[in-house]
């Protein structure tokens, strides 16, 4: 059975399974997607929409799969 603790992040309270907290970006596909660009004109309106989401309800939601993405070439670093 999983473990689960309660915290505030971004103003919300929330809850999370302890074994998955701050893990989200490592399975995101928008950590490798060209089209991640946050805080600029060229970001991706799906990730757009879904940090949207996140903000209004107090989620993290790692994306798994997506209509529209483009790998980074190898050695192109997100930044």
């Amino acid at each position: 059975m999983a473990d689960f603790e309660r915290y505030v992040h971004r103003g919300f309270h929330v809850a999370v399974r302890t074994d998955l907290r701050g893990q989200h970006r490592d399975y995101c596909l928008c950590e490798s997607c060209t089209k991640m660009k946050p805080g600029t004109p060229d970001h991706c309106p799906l990730a757009r929409a879904v940090e949207q989401n996140c903000q209004q309800f107090g989620l993290v939601t790692p994306v798994w799969q997506c209509p529209d993405f483009e790998e980074h070439s190898s050695g192109e670093v997100q930044e």
